[in-house]
């Protein structure tokens, strides 16, 4: 769902989600409400896709140093390959956890909607990453917000293809 087409009530969470205080609370609380919701929908919705509208994946990685599972929920965009994510931590100093894993062990899978799949994950540059980028801020404008705010690093965007 693109931004023009949620609700005021879904612009207004986005647009606030995107600001500091906003960035500060969902990026230590959001996790924590997605994965029951999660589990308690059947891995059909997040809590964040209920109250927002906006496209989160549960994204199952293998720790880059434990070698252990880990699921985060990511806003990711339909793509013909399969998802694309980008890995902007909010506009946070550094990278998330799960770029990291993605790094280390590309192979794993995800639940999104009453879609389980298993996917490679290809980080994806230039024009492919130029289109996505595009397409991700027209879904959330938030991430433009978080491009400024993450200056001094780049915002990697990974393909997660369907294997």
């Amino acid at each position: 769902m693109g931004y023009d087409d949620a609700n005021l009530f879904q612009r207004w969470l986005r647009r606030f989600a995107a600001s500091g205080p906003g960035s500060w609370f969902f990026a230590r609380v959001a996790h924590r409400i997605d994965k029951p919701v999660h589990r308690l929908t059947k891995g059909r919705h997040t809590f964040a896709t209920l109250v927002s509208g906006l496209p989160v994946v549960m994204l199952t990685t293998t720790g880059a140093k434990s070698g252990k599972p880990r699921s985060v929920p990511v806003l990711a965009m339909p793509v013909d390959e399969g998802l694309a994510v980008i890995a902007s931590n909010y506009g946070q100093e550094h990278n998330p956890g799960w770029y990291y894993n993605l790094r280390a062990h590309p192979e794993r899978e995800w639940s999104w909607r009453d879609d389980q799949s298993r996917f490679r994950a290809v980080e994806v540059d230039g024009e492919r990453r130029a289109q996505i980028w595009q397409t991700a801020v027209k879904i959330y404008p938030g991430f433009n917000v978080y491009e400024k705010r993450a200056a001094h690093r780049h915002i990697h965007v990974f393909v997660l293809e369907r294997v």
